[in-house]
């Protein structure tokens, strides 16, 4: 991998995590609250390595083949990253989301819940989870439905392994402003679920929300985590190595 792919991604980087701190700054905001995940799918996993080198530790994919592959090769070759899955899990992959992977950014539903925490048991381990909530009732994206998100909750604490850490959305497609209201939505109803259902449980604190076009309107509306890909990666590609 030539040295200036590491050196680019490492500018994009910088520019991405100012942005970042003055989006704090403007709301009164720790930039240490907010986790920067690369959203690296479709990328090759030299890509990865050089973001790796520039200083990048969280990645974001969402085919499960493909991170596979590259959490084999990081551990092949020393390479220290956190895998956030963030894509749609189908139930005969819920095998594969073990203790390799730092965070699932979309359980939207019982039935995966419950494969999920199936596995975990046989495993012996946890399951970090968000719940996705389709925060506008788009019939083209995945999420529970706002308006059912605390029944589903309770229901998930019958769910052992899961450790349920906070809650996921995507708005509907628009300029970054437009955004703001359902970020703000999102975060009324974690604040909600946190003092009626995990007011005991220091770990649901997440909200990730925000990518490359509105990180910073999440961030303003408290995001801890954002997804970014474009900013950081350019435009995609299908080459996987």
């Amino acid at each position: 991998m030539r040295d200036t792919e590491t050196e680019v991604f490492r500018q994009r980087l910088n520019q991405v995590r100012e942005r970042m701190a003055a989006a704090c700054a403007r709301s009164g905001r720790d930039p240490d609250e907010v986790c920067l995940v690369a959203v690296s799918k479709t990328f090759s996993f030299d890509r990865v390595a050089a973001a790796s080198r520039a200083g990048q530790v969280d990645f974001g994919e969402n085919y499960m083949q493909d991170c596979l592959e590259k959490i084999t090769l990081a551990q092949a070759r020393g390479i220290a990253c956190r895998w956030h899955f963030i894509g749609h899990l189908q139930r005969n992959k819920a095998r594969f989301l073990d203790h390799r992977f730092h965070l699932f950014h979309g359980l939207d539903s019982l039935a995966l819940a419950r494969r999920l925490n199936h596995y975990g048991e046989l495993g012996n381990y946890r399951v970090p989870v968000l719940v996705q909530v389709n925060i506008a009732t788009e019939a083209s994206k995945s999420g529970v439905d706002p308006a059912r998100l605390f029944a589903f909750l309770e229901e998930l604490r019958y769910n052992e392994q899961l450790d349920v850490q906070g809650l996921m959305a995507i708005p509907p497609a628009g300029p970054a402003e437009e955004s703001r209201p359902w970020f703000a939505a999102l975060r009324n109803l974690f604040e909600q679920s946190r003092q009626r259902l995990f007011s005991d449980a220091p770990r649901f604190r997440h909200l990730s929300m925000g990518m490359s076009g509105d990180f910073e309107v999440a961030i303003e509306e408290g995001a801890t985590i954002i997804r970014v890909g474009t900013l950081l990666f350019g435009s995609r590609d299908r080459t996987l190595s």
